[in-house]
């Protein structure tokens, strides 16, 4: 659906056989598996710093009690987070408990984020006459 949208706005098709990294370059927009992986590490690090008795502290360390289905074992939500950060568990939480640091880490993908976002607002506002398709024609 994303990648569609920026395809219509830039007045590309399918036909024209332009990658979807290309179009996704020229509005200066992230993949959306970065904006997923930037939003989980936020709420990785507000999880981690609460309280002990709190819901999703609890629910993070669960363990559910029975036998598992065979096949490939089902990815879990914190063992994500931790190869997101690039952490283990032990020394993530301990890169959390100053929220600083844990913001230090983060900020580059938001920060990477927020310029794509403007950059993509300053391309709307500006209107049809700075229309992408153009360029992509030219080229």
């Amino acid at each position: 659906m994303e990648t569609k949208m920026l395809r219509w706005t830039a007045g590309v098709t399918r036909m024209d056989r332009i990658k979807n990294d290309a179009i996704r370059q020229k509005f200066g927009v992230a993949p959306i598996a970065d904006k997923m992986r930037e939003a989980r590490l936020r709420w990785y690090g507000h999880v981690l710093r609460g309280k002990k008795d709190s819901v999703r502290k609890i629910g993070l360390n669960f363990e559910v009690t029975g036998k598992r289905p065979r096949g490939r074992p089902k990815q879990r939500w914190a063992g994500r987070c931790r190869a997101d950060s690039g952490q283990d568990a032990r020394s993530s939480l301990t890169m959390v408990r100053p929220r600083s640091a844990w913001k230090g880490r983060v900020a580059p993908i938001a920060d990477k984020m927020r310029e794509a976002r403007l950059r993509w607002y300053g391309h709307v506002l500006r209107g049809k006459e700075d229309r992408v398709g153009s360029v992509w024609k030219a080229a």
